[in-house]
C-alpha cells in the first residue's frame, strides 16, 4: 500500500434487528443493498471482521480502503440513507489510517 491508499477502520455493535435476521434475509441485504453501493464506488474496497468472540462492546470491525476519500465519503453517505446505518448496526468509532505513513516522511536509509 501506498501512502495514497487509505484504510478506515469502522467499529460497530450489529444491532437486535440484525441479529433477528435468518442467515438468509442477511447475505440478501448485503447482496441487493451493500454490494450495490459498493459497485457504483469502485475505488472503495470493503472488508467484515467478526469480534463479538474477543470483544464486549464491538461485534464488528469493517476495514474499508480507498485511495480516493471522496469516493469513500459516497459509500458512507449511500449506506446512511439504508438500514445498514443504526438500525442493523450502532456505528461506535471511525478511525481512519495511513499504513506506515512514516515512511513516506522519511528517506529510506
Amino acid at each position: 500500500m501506498t501512502a495514497s491508499t487509505y484504510t478506515i477502520f469502522m467499529a460497530v455493535r450489529a444491532t437486535a434487528a440484525w441479529l433477528a435476521l435468518p442467515p438468509s434475509r442477511r447475505f440478501a441485504f448485503l447482496d441487493d443493498i451493500v454490494k450495490p453501493i459498493l459497485a457504483r464506488q469502485p475505488a472503495v474496497a470493503m472488508r467484515f471482521f467478526d469480534a463479538e468472540a474477543y470483544a464486549a462492546r464491538v461485534s464488528d470491525i469493517i476495514m474499508w480502503t480507498t485511495g480516493d476519500l471522496a469516493a469513500y465519503q459516497e459509500v458512507i453517505e449511500d449506506l446512511r440513507d439504508t438500514p445498514f446505518w443504526h438500525v442493523y448496526f450502532e456505528i461506535l468509532e471511525i478511525v481512519p489510517a495511513i499504513e506506515n505513513a512514516y515512511r513516506a516522511r522519511r528517506p529510506a536509509a
